[in-house]
């Protein structure tokens, strides 16, 4: 169901109009515009990052485990899932590896920026994608499952995100989200990140419980590597005028060939059964109660 942002009116249309008020959204490069005034800035991330980050993310171990990581936890524990809408869906990365992975899932994207659209459409051309604030999520029981990977912390309104996606999942559906963890790693990365925060399991499992979900699977990843992470990160306390956000990702091949390695022996453990108490990121996945 569709939801009014101009009156809060739900209703079931193959387009845009409000019956209630009328309100029709803009259209900007093509794509419909819950949020104009945040299209081409602003929301969190720059913007200026999404060419380059399209080039690099298919290369690079740390996208390439986490896609595998969420396509896993997506068959497990919502194997009957008929949509799913990723919010912050940036390039596509993830929306490509879903829809090769689940054909036939009815798929749809966000983005604030509409600079990330332009790519994700190439990527996934069978998704809905929509220009959209994740504090303001224009849909009511309409997604079997939600997923906002590594985009939460990007917010200051964290809740207004998670009870937004409450409200849009189906009864019976839920969330999948993965972000960075442990405040101790917060560094000069987070900062041209435009992160909010680092969380903390017990953070974020309050965050998600007191927006109406029910926690079923919760584990941090990139565990096996956090050793290295730290140290990474140390290097990285004081500000850097030259500073390069995207650095991380423009490894050597081989050496992004050994990492990957060792992601895919931890997600193997966490396939098992496993939930490591310490890592770079933390996976959730709830339940709508």
């Amino acid at each position: 169901m569709k939801l009014c942002l101009a009156c809060d009116t739900r209703f079931v249309a193959a387009d845009w109009l409000c019956p209630s008020c009328g309100h029709v959204p803009q259209s900007i490069a093509g794509f419909t515009a819950f949020a104009p005034a945040l299209a081409s800035g602003g929301g969190g991330y720059d913007p200026d990052n999404f060419a380059e980050l399209a080039r690099l993310e298919a290369r690079n171990f740390w996208f390439r485990a986490r896609n595998r990581l969420i396509v896993w936890a997506l068959g497990r524990f919502f194997s009957g899932a008929r949509s799913f809408l990723e919010i912050g869906c940036g390039t596509g990365f993830v929306l490509a590896g879903i829809a090769e992975a689940r054909a036939g899932l009815r798929l749809a994207g966000s983005e604030v920026h509409t600079a990330g659209l332009g790519f994700a459409a190439k990527r996934v051309p069978a998704a809905l994608l929509m220009q959209m604030d994740a504090r303001r999520i224009p849909f009511d029981g309409e997604f079997d499952v939600i997923g906002a990977f590594d985009v939460i912390e990007h917010i200051a309104d964290d809740g207004a995100v998670l009870r937004g996606m409450h409200r849009a999942a189906t009864a019976g559906g839920g969330v999948l989200l993965t972000v960075p963890q442990h405040p101790f790693l917060w560094s000069e990365f987070d900062v041209r990140a435009q992160h909010a925060r680092r969380y903390t399991a017990s953070d974020l499992r309050a965050k998600v419980t007191a927006a109406g979900f029910d926690i079923v699977k919760m584990t941090s990843f990139v565990s096996l590597l956090l050793p290295l992470m730290l140290a990474s990160r140390l290097t990285q306390r004081a500000p850097q005028e030259d500073y390069d956000p995207l650095a991380e990702l423009r490894i050597s091949g081989w050496v992004s060939g050994i990492l990957e390695s060792v992601l895919s022996a931890e997600r193997a453990l966490i396939r098992l059964g496993a939930s490591f108490p310490a890592g770079g990121s933390l996976l959730v996945v709830a339940r709508k109660r």
